[in-house]
């Protein structure tokens, strides 16, 4: 499902117009970017649970020039889904 089918599908069950819905989605994703831009947790119901995580730094080897590199810090996305969602898709 892409994010056509997705906006049109959840505009048919909530009964709202596409560029509604599109909105609400679109309100969603800002609020849930902002919160995990700020390092705070987000969690869904019976869907997971969005946090950022911070790599440290590492240094790295080329393989073909054995040059050693150093890879700076850097903060990542992590999702784990709840057990709920878990049992459902067994």
């Amino acid at each position: 499902m892409n994010n056509k089918e997705f906006t049109s599908e959840l505009a048919d069950r909530l009964g709202y117009t596409i560029k509604d819905t599109t909105e609400l989605i679109g309100s969603l994703l800002n609020g849930m970017i902002q919160e995990l831009d700020e390092g705070k947790v987000v969690s869904i119901g019976g869907f997971g649970t969005f946090a950022t995580k911070k790599k440290t730094e590492r240094i790295s080897v080329n393989p073909i020039t054995k040059q050693r590199i150093l890879i700076p810090p850097k903060l990542i996305l992590s999702y784990k889904p709840s057990n709920i969602l878990k049992e459902k898709l067994k």
